[in-house]
């Protein structure tokens, strides 16, 4: 391998494999790709079904997050990808991009060419929809975009069942309307996961001018007279960056990078022995994600898929799979979910389902040896502000991971009344042929301090965090609406971390977006 190229990415995953893609479309750009994961060649990475195994520790860091204090000091498993592909190579595939409300807000935070109108085209352009192609959405881009292929009876349920507390039903929750009821859209292709990787390296590898580099963890960024000039790896390899360094690592490795790199809260840099080159307090803070409560009910017959856990009919789905793409193996087994109110005045849903079609699918969630359904809520704006911190100047320590949950009393609130309305949906009269008895929360919980207790025991992240290095035109801002580092030059952060504020939906969507959208940025500010 080389030492220099023009662009040194530093992260594999949903903004840095587009980035790849996209900047090595020009073939006078020499674009490098580092990724401190492995290679995807796993199966589980590729079947919809193998995100089950995923929240279980594959292709992760194995993070976990500091005791919750607002939450009876909890500690969180906080599955964050390490393999190329990132984010898309282990989520359960599905594709919501948030509200156009969302985006719109962050053009008033200062965010200038942020909005809804202004984002819209990168979504677009990153999709091949197999069946939608309209104003929302496009068809011939590098990701895979297409319907479930194996829902279950129960999901028709489902959607009857919320028709009975007026929640309609929503045939695209990325168009013109996000609220109601629906079966989501997923990152796949033929029946397979489209994860960023598949969609925009994998394709690309022949390049002459793009190189990716796997298991090459980056242990700072090198910064002389206040530009980037390069990483050195964990092995003291050092690379040059002649033109950008582009800092892809998300909104938990991005800002840990950068504080390793002396680039953060000075005083607690200094703390731990690091030299400070920049002073940024805001670096690692603003940290949001989406607390992910839910109710378990245990079904009278073999309605879901939780059987094909057991070995025969585990064997029995390989082959519906292999021959038909069809069954358990071919669903992401949350694909029906939808948007609604917690606060009946909310600008727009505030709360997301997912209808999960078994139980104990995610790391730490009661499975039902019967078999069950598990219906998933989470708050949406949730006002609590987190933070990611160094524990050590040692590259190989977890950093101090605080989502900060539930600090703020209104995301207490209405992420029990979300919690009570997925109750109220699965006691519904159309679901009552499929569900022998709500298991969890169940019938002893009945006051908010009893669900409050419940909840502190029975919960996990929805893997959506975002915030740690905010966009905004402020002085205190860590990066500009052209997602520049503001006060180093040659240095740009992509990825989810930039996010004034946490859209309202699930965030891989969009971190394909700013991929895209920075892509075109950078183009021009190179004269591409």
């Amino acid at each position: 391998m080389k030492t220099t190229y023009d662009f040194i990415i530093i992260g594999g995953g949903s903004a840095g494999s587009v980035l790849a893609g996209r900047l090595s479309e020009d073939p006078s750009a020499d674009v490098l790709l580092l990724e401190a994961g492995g290679s995807d060649r796993h199966p589980f990475y590729h079947l919809p079904a193998g995100f089950a195994k995923m929240t279980k520790g594959i292709g992760s860091w194995g993070w976990e997050t500091v005791p919750q204090r607002h939450m009876q000091n909890k500690v969180f498993r906080y599955t964050q990808a390490k393999v190329i592909g990132g984010g898309s190579a282990i989520n359960a595939q599905v594709y919501t991009r948030g509200n156009a409300r969302d985006y719109d807000e962050w053009r008033q935070m200062g965010c200038t060419g942020w909005g809804y109108e202004d984002v819209l085209p990168y979504f677009r352009k990153a999709e091949d929809n197999a069946s939608l192609e309209n104003r929302y959405h496009g068809k011939g881009g590098p990701l895979g975009v297409s319907d479930p292929r194996a829902p279950l009876p129960v999901c028709e349920a489902y959607f009857e069942a919320a028709a009975e507390l007026g929640i309609p039903r929503n045939y695209d929750v990325n168009g013109e309307k996000q609220d109601g009821v629906a079966y989501y859209q997923l990152t796949q292709r033929n029946v397979r996961r489209s994860s960023a990787a598949m969609a925009y390296v994998a394709p690309n590898r022949h390049r002459e001018n793009l190189t990716v580099k796997l298991g090459a963890q980056v242990r700072r960024i090198v910064v002389e007279n206040g530009r980037a000039t390069g990483v050195e790896l964990v092995d003291g390899t050092r690379l040059r960056a002649e033109s950008e360094v582009l800092l892809c690592s998300g909104a938990i490795g991005s800002p840990r990078l950068l504080q390793l790199s002396g680039i953060g809260p000075a005083d607690e840099l200094a703390s731990l022995g690091i030299d400070v080159v920049f002073d940024q307090p805001e670096v690692g803070s603003n940290l949001q994600d989406h607390l992910d409560l839910y109710c378990i009910s245990e079904l009278s017959g073999p309605y879901s898929y939780d059987r094909y856990a057991k070995p025969h009919w585990a064997a029995l789905a390989g082959l519906q799979y292999l021959f038909g793409r069809k069954g358990p193996v071919a669903s992401s087994l949350f694909e029906t979910g939808g948007f609604w109110y917690a606060d009946p005045e909310a600008r727009s849903p505030d709360l997301q389902f997912h209808l999960g079609l078994g139980t104990g699918i995610e790391h730490g969630v009661v499975s039902m040896p019967q078999g069950g359904i598990t219906l998933n809520s989470c708050y949406l704006r949730p006002r609590s502000r987190g933070s990611v911190r160094l524990q050590s100047d040692d590259p190989a320590k977890a950093p101090l991971i605080d989502p900060n949950y539930l600090q703020d009393p209104l995301d207490r609130e209405m992420s029990i009344r979300g919690l009570k309305l997925t109750q109220e949906i699965l006691s519904q009269s159309p679901l009552r042929k499929y569900i022998l008895a709500e298991r969890l929360p169940g019938p002893d919980v009945r006051t908010d301090e009893d669900y409050f207790d419940f909840i502190c025991t029975h919960s996990k992240t929805s893997h959506h965090c975002a915030g740690t290095c905010r966009m905004g035109a402020d002085p205190g801002a860590v990066v500009d609406p052209t997602l520049r580092f503001n006060g180093i030059e040659g240095l740009r952060v992509v990825d989810n971390s930039i996010m004034p504020r946490v859209i309202s939906s699930n965030t891989n969507a969009a971190a394909i977006m700013i991929g895209e959208k920075a892509a075109d940025m950078i183009r021009a500010a190179h004269g591409g």
